[in-house]
């Protein structure tokens, strides 16, 4: 259901069609400037009243989830406000007890007794431990804690993997405008095939697609005064760099001048009208810089078909930002505001334990209760050699992936990169694969998720139909790999 201002976005819930973000509280604090909470409370009044109803946070946006817990408490009467968050945990593996935790602090902080939209953020697909959170949120969802349950950031390979191990998950928030177009093509296809609401961010680049940027020299590095700007110029470097950029600005501003609205209202419009979107999400500076009419204003600006034509051809002939939704976080290029993850996390850890074997050997243990039963290890490495064992897509007692063969394959190179990378490795070390199938039907899925991961490497590889131990494994792969 959607109408001009909002959009179910899950049954029952109703969000603003322009999501309020409050990430640039946690830049306000920058340096240990303290804001005035109740008075930043008092700023998100306008928004509500304007139709604008929806915030999105997170627990790391400093202190942005307790300035809304005062807002909502103070008007819980006067207006119908939603509030999304965020719970990013470091890296690693958490207990459950460590995990409810979590949510609770954010229900003391909001002073609610339900999370209308948790969204979880992972580091790090080849540690499994991301599994177990979202096991563990699916339970305190049962339990009443959480309304709904959402990602950020993933990509379209792990959304599928989570959504076919019977996790409920509603939305995926993630990097989608102009200038980043990953989130248009399988992302939104399998969105729209499993009943997945997108929620965009960036659709402002940090305010570049704006009247600001327009005909203006590139700035240098010291120019750039926010997280934001100093995010989203990296954005444009990979685009194609300020000229591509400022082609697409001068088709916005043909457009905007057309229709009188603001090349912000057409850069954000042209997101809003994706079919998988359910919401773009607009940053404020609470109390500095709001643009409350303008967002409002641009919910009624409906440019047709042949309105875009110069848009598209602008967006066509820039260049992709590469790889899936979500790889900025990890892997290079980081398009993050330090350019890699230096203010996010310290290191990842190991994905498994390791420990030393006979005859220099070091061996990585996933935990399976049948390395115990069988005698053998996840991975071993020996000298320059990694040699992965055959391997399932089992997580614990769970099988991962459903019956989806793509989702299980996945997973599978999944927990073999984790294996590699706990010894010291890299998923492009690999030099072989083995790979056997339950069912012939199968074999094309499974190669392409193969190609998908490790098309760039391009090992030695066999793929054999056989018969597999466990009803419910469609795919077993073994690996080898050459690591320096």
């Amino acid at each position: 259901m959607t109408n001009k201002t909002q959009t179910e976005l899950a049954p029952g819930l109703m969000v603003s069609r322009i999501v309020t973000g409050l990430w640039q509280i946690a830049d306000m604090e920058r340096d240990g400037k303290e804001l005035d909470l109740d008075k930043a409370a008092q700023c998100m009044k306008p928004y509500a009243e304007a139709g604008l109803t929806t915030f999105d946070m997170a627990d790391h946006y400093g202190s942005a989830e307790e300035i809304a817990g005062i807002f909502t408490k103070r008007h819980a009467g006067d207006t119908n406000v939603q509030v999304l968050t965020k719970w990013v945990p470091e890296h690693g593996s958490n207990s459950k007890a460590a995990v409810r935790e979590a949510i609770e602090r954010a229900l003391s902080r909001l002073q609610t007794e339900q999370l209308d939209l948790l969204q979880y953020h992972a580091w790090n697909y080849a540690d499994p431990g991301y599994l177990d959170d979202l096991f563990h949120l699916q339970e305190l969802k049962e339990a009443g804690l959480i309304r709904n349950l959402g990602l950020t950031n993933f990509d379209t390979a792990h959304l599928n993997i989570v959504l076919e191990s019977g996790i409920e998950i509603v939305s995926n928030q993630l990097s989608f405008s102009l200038l980043d177009q990953r989130a248009a093509h399988d992302m939104s296809a399998l969105c729209l095939a499993k009943g997945v609401k997108l929620l965009a961010f960036g659709t402002l680049a940090g305010g570049f697609l704006s009247e600001r940027w327009l005909d203006r020299p590139e700035p240098g590095d010291s120019e750039l005064s926010t997280w934001s700007q100093m995010k989203y110029k990296r954005y444009i470097d990979g685009a194609g760099g300020w000229a591509k950029y400022q082609v697409l600005l001068g088709a916005l501003k043909r457009l905007a001048d057309a229709h009188d609205v603001s090349m912000a209202n057409v850069a954000v419009r042209y997101i809003l009208d994706q079919p998988a979107v359910g919401a773009v999400i607009i940053g404020a500076r609470l109390g500095e810089s709001e643009h409350i009419e303008g967002n409002v204003k641009l919910l009624n600006f409906t440019p047709t078909e042949k309105d875009w034509e110069d848009v598209r051809q602008a967006i066509n002939d820039l260049a992709p930002i590469p790889g899936d939704c979500g790889d900025e976080y990890r892997k290079p290029p980081f398009l993050t505001a330090s350019g890699d993850l230096s203010h996010h996390l310290e290191q990842l850890p190991a994905p498994y334990p390791t420990k030393a074997g006979d005859d220099g050997r070091t061996l990585a243990l996933s935990g399976t209760i049948w390395e115990d039963v069988a005698g053998f290890s996840r991975a071993v490495n020996k000298g320059d050699r990694i040699l992965v064992s055959g391997t399932t897509a089992t997580h614990g007692d769970k099988v991962i992936g459903g019956s989806d063969p793509a989702a299980q394959t996945h997973f599978v190179l999944d927990k073999i990169e984790g294996a590699i990378q706990s010894l010291g490795g890299r998923l492009e070390d690999i030099v072989r694969t083995r790979i056997f199938i339950r069912d012939l039907d199968d074999w094309e899925a499974v190669s392409r998720a193969h190609g998908q991961r490790l098309g760039h490497v391009q090992p030695a590889n066999t793929l054999v139909q056989a018969g597999l131990i466990g009803d419910d494994y469609l795919v077993e792969i073994e690996a080898e790999a050459v690591s320096d």
